[in-house]
């Protein structure tokens, strides 16, 4: 059985987790939300304008109110410079598991923060919500995604063809992962 108890503040050696403010707009913009490399391979297109990013951390924001809300923003510890965001976007009552997904600034790509940021995740996941299952995926087309997730303990589960429209309108082809509670080493 699942207790929920939302977005808590998670630190690793180099991170903290934390909910986003409405004052996190600017960063997440100049550093992730407006960045065509960032979310190339995501399901959303680069924001445009600063707008458009406080409208939707305006909506995190208000969803924290719900227990079962999983959203993080990444701030490096040292310097507390917001750097990307990791959250729980999928969710099954009934089978215990969780999907993650994920996004990092490019200025900090290839540094191990996403893997510290996803390891801590699943860390939480497991041990203080009860899931029994996590999960993610992402385009075959973007293996740096699926190293994150092999580093963090999730398995190679396999491809599904033209299986999700990307956000120029492509179907494309995406890999799945997965990591049990009994597995995870974290």
């Amino acid at each position: 059985m699942l207790i929920h108890k939302g977005t808590q503040p998670l630190e690793t050696e180099r991170l903290i987790l934390r909910r986003f403010t409405c004052g996190d707009a600017k960063a997440a913009f100049e550093n992730w939300t407006n960045d065509s490399m960032v979310s190339k391979y995501l399901t959303w297109l680069p924001h445009g304008n600063i707008a458009k990013t406080e409208i939707i951390i305006d909506k995190w924001v208000l969803d924290y109110a719900n227990t079962d809300n999983y959203n993080w923003g990444i701030t490096v510890k040292d310097s507390r410079t917001l750097i990307g965001s990791i959250s729980v976007v999928g969710i099954s009552e009934e089978t215990e598991s969780a999907e993650i997904g994920y996004c990092i600034g490019r200025e900090w790509w290839n540094k191990g923060f996403m893997t510290e940021a996803l390891g801590a995740v699943i860390k939480y996941l497991f041990e203080e919500i009860g899931f029994s299952t996590v999960r993610a995926c992402h385009q075959t087309e973007n293996p740096a995604s699926g190293k994150v997730m092999l580093k963090c303990g999730l398995k190679h589960e396999g491809v599904l063809r033209k299986y999700k429209t990307s956000n120029t309108g492509e179907i494309v082809d995406m890999a799945f992962y997965s990591v049990l509670k009994s597995e995870f080493r974290g």
